[in-house]
């Protein structure tokens, strides 16, 4: 039988695992040393004049640029382009700096509601060439379009289903013109005209009278 040897893994001197300890402990301390100082710096937001931590407060518009803003500042501006200017694309608060923010990035900052709007200010913009309105229901509110063109009138919305008027946006008013709609109507009103709108009587152009055609000709004189 012959002889067999056993390899056993090599130890590295006791000298030389005390230099990688050493390295390893610089290595950890130099990190520190940098999360330490990142943690410190500090900067002047250029809209509120005042200073502020780096670290958490600065705002970071995904690396495109890199101006000395704090996050609520810019989370304001945004508010005031949206809901002020019916702005859309909102560039960058800097002077001169044509980089635009991006909404998905921002969303986590501005909160659901502004990202929300953001979103459909954004949707209002790229229909921008066709007629639109919102839905008068207050608990509906939703944009209609007029996708087919032409003048439209009594309209429902997808939406909630209720009829409005898209001529004069306001909730549908059987038997009465839009300079009418803004008058306040009792139920009675309301009544008669939807009797007025299911009759398709017509009014008088002169004395404004609801007059119904039971025979003969169409063409009729006030008197």
């Amino acid at each position: 039988m012959g002889n067999t040897t056993q390899k056993f893994p090599q130890i590295p001197p006791p000298h030389h695992h005390q230099q990688l300890q050493q390295q390893q402990q610089q290595q950890h301390q130099h990190h520190q040393q940098e999360e330490s100082d990142d943690e410190n710096r500090e900067f002047t937001c250029e809209i509120c004049i005042e200073p502020a931590p780096d670290s958490g407060k600065k705002f970071r518009n995904s690396d495109k640029c890199a101006h000395p803003f704090c996050t609520d500042c810019v989370i304001k501006y945004i508010r005031v382009e949206l809901e002020e200017n019916n702005i859309s694309h909102i560039k960058c608060p800097a002077v001169g700096c044509h980089h635009a923010l991006d909404p998905l990035d921002c969303a986590a900052a501005v909160g659901p509601a502004l990202f929300v709007r953001w979103c459909d200010v954004l949707c209002e913009s790229a229909i921008v060439e066709l007629e639109k309105c919102y839905c008068p229901n207050l608990s509906c509110n939703v944009m209609i379009v007029n996708e087919c063109g032409g003048i439209v009138q009594k309209s429902k919305c997808p939406n909630c289903k209720k009829l409005f008027c898209f001529k004069c946006k306001r909730v549908w008013h059987a038997g009465f013109a839009c300079e009418e709609s803004a008058e306040p109507r009792d139920g009675n009103d309301v009544a008669f005209g939807r009797l007025v709108e299911e009759k398709k009587w017509k009014r008088c152009p002169r004395c404004r009278h609801f007059v119904e055609l039971m025979e003969g000709c169409p063409i009729i004189k006030c008197r």
